[in-house]
């Protein structure tokens, strides 16, 4: 199973760092569903297609890639931030995911701002979202621990001020 789950990032890791190559030269974005759909989710710069690229010889993958990627900048993944987010999951699976669990019993009330959506057979996600509550970004959360998520928020999601 870990083996599984390292050979599975190892490759993510490969086809993001190919593809940012291939796309760099194409100004060409893609909206965030069609990079789901392709398997790029996440923040993935594209220094990591880059990367990618001299392990993965598909240029159409690396491609993909680079019209899914966030330029670097000088900590550029750092001054992202959202209005807000979405904890998708599957209620079935919950069982298997028992940080997630824990999170939404005990943590999601911390964030006014962050909804949790139940739907049938999806994976363990946070949804970013920005000022108009419009989709932004897509995060698999499957392995993340509880600590790991309320850091994410933190640093990710703004506060809100208003009180409701």
């Amino acid at each position: 199973m870990l083996r599984n789950i390292i050979y599975y990032f190892v490759l993510v890791i490969v086809v993001i760092s190919s593809a940012a190559v291939i796309v760099s030269s194409s100004g060409e974005q893609l909206s965030s569903k069609q990079c789901e759909d392709l398997g790029f989710t996440g923040l993935a710069l594209c220094s990591d297609c880059n990367t990618f690229s001299e392990y993965v010889k598909d240029k159409e993958l690396i491609s993909d890639c680079l019209k899914c990627c966030t330029e670097d900048s000088d900590d550029s993944t750092s001054k992202i931030t959202y209005s807000g987010a979405i904890v998708e999951v599957c209620m079935r699976k919950l069982v298997f995911y028992p940080e997630i669990v824990g999170f939404i019993e005990e943590e999601k009330e911390k964030f006014a701002t962050v909804k949790v959506q139940y739907l049938f057979n999806s994976p363990p996600k946070l949804i970013m979202l920005d000022d108009e509550g419009q989709h932004k970004e897509t995060i698999r959360i499957d392995n993340w621990k509880r600590e790991h998520m309320l850091q994410f928020l933190r640093e990710k999601v703004k506060p809100n001020l208003a009180s409701s």
